[in-house]
């Protein structure tokens, strides 16, 4: 991406985002062709984006924004075979030329943050009310309806607005270059910006005490992860029970104190997995990487936005329904933090457990 200054009439210095299609070079005679690289990068977004998929959508398609994130992904296979086609073919043969394909590309992919975060956000906040209380088919039927209608609303804006003439540069170096106008999602900027100042402000009255309650929080997860591998198990004996009930009081014995406050616990299990990602697009910013939107517009964002959306609507759940709340896995163990807050365990889970005295008797027991 090119980053040139030109005139407007609102502001005397407008930053414009021009992605290079081809360039010469009249000293050495070279004439490059970016249409490879092009197709490169969104091959390596196309990995990624696959990648992130499988490992965070756990409960593919149960709500709005686990249907979106599928939709990113067919979106960048069908601009994977676009660019390969003018590759393959040549900008001549092909139906549509790669400028053609990078701006509009980019237009619609800038439209999409703010429908889908905001749907998103109602799609959780209803999630406990009888209007979303659907049967599993018709969620999936009223997720697909609304994403598909979020993109023909973004294609739409990207043809009505979009421009996809290129245009030819002279540098004084003797370069000659073709470029293409492009744009960037400035929405994702603010939030990446914005959320990261929060996760630090928020940090720094509690720094000491951060890595102890990190401790606990791991010591709650595997307690969590030992008492649901014992649930998935059908038959234990009642000593098994009586053994697993007092390891959990001795656990119970051993919380820290204090505790942490609940929003701060869940800002806490928020940062621990997407600070990395957060600090590294924060760097890119300060760095000056121009990215445009067909880039940014990924799925760690939509996962990242998701996750937040997700603990700002369990936050305010847990209320008044503490931490059992109707919505959706999340790479965030939300249960796990709400937990720390409080300085308990997790809630025991019914286990079946089988009597040998009543052969044909099981009783459920909480352990």
């Amino acid at each position: 991406m090119l980053p040139e200054l030109a005139a407007s009439p609102e502001s005397s210095h407008t930053v414009k985002m021009l992605g290079i299609i081809e360039q010469w070079d009249a000293a050495s005679g070279n004439h490059t062709d970016n249409t490879d690289k092009y197709l490169l990068l969104m091959l390596f977004k196309l990995g990624l984006d696959a990648v992130a998929l499988h490992l965070c959508c756990r409960k593919r398609f149960t709500s709005f924004l686990s249907m979106c994130s599928l939709s990113i992904v067919l979106a960048d296979l069908v601009m994977v075979l676009l660019l390969a086609g003018v590759w393959f073919l040549g900008p001549e043969r092909y139906l549509v030329s790669l400028c053609f394909i990078l701006a509009k590309a980019s237009k619609t992919y800038e439209a999409l943050p703010l429908p889908m975060t905001c749907l998103g956000f109602l799609d959780y906040c209803l999630e406990d009310s009888n209007l979303c209380k659907q049967s599993m088919p018709c969620k999936y039927i009223r997720n697909a309806v609304l994403t598909l209608l979020v993109w023909m609303l973004a294609v739409f804006y990207s043809f009505v607005s979009a421009t996809s003439d290129l245009m030819e540069l002279d540098y004084v170096t003797g370069v000659r270059a073709l470029v293409c106008d492009v744009e960037e999602s400035a929405l994702i900027t603010y939030f990446i910006l914005g959320l990261f100042a929060v996760v630090i402000c928020t940090m720094l009255p509690y720094w000491s005490m951060i890595p102890q309650w990190l401790k606990e929080a791991d010591r709650l997860s595997e307690a969590r992860e030992e008492q649901e591998n014992q649930s998935s198990d059908l038959l234990f004996t009642s000593t098994n029970c009586t053994e697993t009930k007092s390891g959990m009081e001795n656990n119970l014995e051993e919380t820290v104190q204090p505790y942490p406050p609940l929003w701060f616990s869940l800002t806490l299990g928020f940062s621990i997995f997407w600070m990395p990602y957060l600090t590294v697009s924060v760097g890119c910013l300060i760095l000056g990487y121009g990215v445009p939107a067909y880039i940014t517009v990924n799925l760690l964002w939509l996962e990242c936005a998701n996750s937040f959306l997700m603990g700002v609507v369990f936050w305010v759940n847990s209320k008044s329904q503490g931490p059992y709340s109707q919505l959706p896995e999340n790479v965030c163990l939300w249960h796990v933090y709400w937990h720390l807050s409080r300085g308990t365990q997790q809630q025991q889970l019914p286990v079946a457990v089988f009597n040998p005295s009543k052969a044909k008797r099981n009783t459920l027991l909480y352990v």
